[in-house]
């Protein structure tokens, strides 16, 4: 999956289409995000009394819903662009001083080549 927590994207298909929101979370096993202030639905939540402030008063609450991750792209500057990746070799150092290369994969851009 080349969406992470985090990223910026916008919807591109759906009820919600042309919103853009942060990801809070992914659901890597059901190939779906959560993106803030898309997909809203309200869920009916019983009130919940464990003695004190621990217990929930219930009652009609707004939340985000997930979506699958084909709807959303990521956003890159102005527009949207697919994501790659790229093998950068990079110098690391052993706990007894000594370096070596290795290789350390990013995910870069398409539309302009950047680092994401």
């Amino acid at each position: 999956m080349n969406i992470k927590k985090g990223d910026t994207v916008k919807v591109i298909a759906g009820k919600d289409k042309g919103a853009e929101g942060k990801v809070i979370s992914v659901l890597r096993e059901q190939d779906r995000v959560i993106v803030e202030g898309v997909n809203r639905v309200k869920k009916h939540e019983k009130a919940v009394n464990q003695g004190g402030r621990a217990g929930n008063t219930g009652g009609i609450v707004t939340t985000e819903a997930a979506i699958h991750v084909s709807n959303v792209m990521l956003v890159d500057g102005d527009g949207v662009t697919r994501v790659g990746f790229r093998r950068d070799e990079v110098t690391k150092r052993r706990t007894d001083g000594s370096e070596y290369t290795a290789q350390r994969s990013v995910r870069v851009a398409r539309t302009s080549g950047k680092e994401i």
